[in-house]
């Protein structure tokens, strides 16, 4: 038995996002704990998983509120830095007509960035289940080597990797560099969490069966999931292709985190079942909960603080029945 459920490494900041205007009409942001991979652990936790975090943050205002934050979801906080001299990364997000969002960065340089290969732990790392990690750590060439040292060391301990590519255009030099990055996440993973945008992005087919078709060709990957926004999710495993309909709700507010949400439930049935124990039932179940997660993330501020808890999603899912 290991201690962890699933170990991420990555991104924590903090989101801005959107929250109404002032009496003189400027707009009102309000600070959400973000970032993609602790996101994740923060909707395992909530299914009872145990998690831990890898990562840096500032030693400032924010930094000290996002490791309140983890604590709080109940994730493991002992491998969270903080840099003496960078500050943490800000994210102001805006949310556009139709769902999409817009994001603005401050990390130039971000403390995220700042994690050395030497700060990795290569012991927690070999004892944990699922190793789960993206491409924003993987920007700039430090933390670059410190996520491949993670992934090998995860790998030496037996682990499986979890990839999600979640790509954001304007933190790369070039969308070449960010391809070949993706590449190589694609090459380590067994569990591929990847959206609809993103994988006519990286394969150039518009068809999205054809788009999976080249990437397991190519790579290899025996779960992958694919996230559809509006239209629901698939997954593709072995010979079988299983998809679920989205829960569209008249409350939903932003979709930040939803992607997050739907991965994280998606490792928690992967945890249940074991990566050989799925069959199309259990795909279908484990994506059905997955899109009811998502769904009413959706209908919250935020993400990591707000995640819902199984009953919660179970009773939605009754709802639509």
């Amino acid at each position: 038995m290991k201690k962890y459920d699933v170990t991420a490494l990555g991104e924590l900041l903090i989101d801005f996002t959107e929250n109404g205007t002032s009496g003189q009409g400027n707009p009102v942001y309000e600070a959400n704990p973000g970032g993609a991979p602790c996101n994740v652990l923060s909707m395992l936790a909530r299914a009872g998983r145990k998690t831990a975090f890898i990562g840096k943050v500032g030693r400032d205002v924010f930094g000290k509120r996002l490791k309140a934050a983890l604590e709080e979801v109940g994730i493991d906080t002992s491998r969270l830095l903080m840099d003496e001299t960078v500050r943490t990364t800000l994210a102001f997000v805006q949310t556009l007509p139709g769902g999409d969002r817009d994001f603005s960065f401050y990390r130039n340089p971000g403390a995220d960035m700042m994690l050395r290969e030497d700060e990795i732990p290569e012991e927690l790392l070999k004892d944990t289940r699922i190793f789960h990690f993206g491409t924003l750590s993987m920007t700039h060439e430090g933390v670059r080597r410190a996520t491949r040292r993670a992934v090998r060391a995860a790998k030496e301990g037996g682990a499986l990797i979890s990839f999600d590519p979640n790509l954001r255009p304007p933190l790369w030099e070039s969308l070449e560099e960010a391809r070949e990055q993706t590449a190589y996440g694609l090459s380590q993973c067994d569990i591929l969490k990847i959206s609809d945008n993103e994988i006519q992005w990286f394969t150039g087919e518009e068809d999205f069966d054809a788009g999976v078709r080249r990437l397991r060709d190519a790579y290899g990957i025996p779960l992958v999931l694919l996230s559809l926004g509006k239209d629901g999710s698939r997954a593709y495993y072995k010979d079988l292709r299983v998809e679920a309909a989205p829960f569209l709700q008249e409350t939903t507010i932003e979709t930040t985190g939803a992607g997050d949400t739907f991965g994280g439930s998606c490792l928690h049935f992967v945890l249940k079942y074991g990566l050989d124990g799925f069959d199309e039932g259990k795909l279908k179940e484990m994506l059905t909960f997955a899109n009811g997660a998502a769904s009413i993330v959706t209908t919250r501020k935020g993400a990591l603080r707000v995640m819902p808890e199984t009953r919660e999603v179970e009773r939605l899912i009754k709802s639509f029945a």
